[in-house]
């Protein structure tokens, strides 16, 4: 196991993490993607990739089940870098082929890709803000949503859909304004970074 690596990948989870905190307890994490946490994210994601070159993908064997999982919560994040999460999420699943992380890991990877991409999920992971003032996703189907959430061992997509929304209600969190303006922020910042 490649110590060093584990370790730094640690410490770069605990600064998105920490970050989050912040701006969380400053009432801004639910505006729009702060320019200090877009920071934070593009830093990871190069980082990431730069492992990635030398390494391969951060898998067990690498960094161990810890490491392998800060890995994955740093590409999960990558989002202001779409060349990098669309290469992470290929990247994953060569290592869930490889048996080096779970299919959970890619799955909700591949979720996330989808999501950016303005695709139906295929287990619903990502949440965003809808016209009704709540947090919900779009997924190919519900059934299949479903299935697959009780082969990786996660709660239905009902259920998890509602957990998230209690989640960010106790967080505080509401939409940034109207549906309408919201989403024209969020697809400007989309074509801005290159998903679109």
């Amino acid at each position: 196991m490649h110590v060093d690596i584990q370790a730094e990948l640690q410490k770069m989870k605990q600064k998105d993490l920490s970050t989050r905190e912040r701006l969380l307890d400053e009432g801004r994490l639910y505006e729009d993607y702060a320019d200090e946490m877009q920071k934070v994210h593009r830093e990871n994601a190069i980082r990431l990739n730069e492992i990635i070159e030398a390494f391969g993908w951060p898998g067990e064997s690498l960094v161990g089940l810890e490491g392998s999982q800060d890995a994955w919560l740093i590409a999960q994040h990558s989002i202001c870098t779409p060349e990098l999460q669309i290469k992470f999420s290929k990247e994953i699943e060569k290592a869930f082929k490889a048996g080096e992380v779970s299919k959970k890991q890619m799955v909700l990877l591949q979720d996330q890709v989808l999501f950016r991409q303005n695709k139906p999920q295929r287990c619903g992971w990502v949440h965003d803000w809808q016209e009704d003032g709540q947090m919900g996703c779009l997924v190919q189907s519900v059934e299949q949503a479903n299935a697959l959430r009780e082969e990786l061992g996660m709660p239905t997509y009902q259920e998890a859909l509602e957990q998230n929304r209690v989640a960010v209600a106790k967080e505080g969190g509401k939409m940034p304004g109207t549906y309408k303006e919201y989403r024209l922020r969020a697809d400007a910042w989309r074509e801005s970074v290159g998903w679109k």
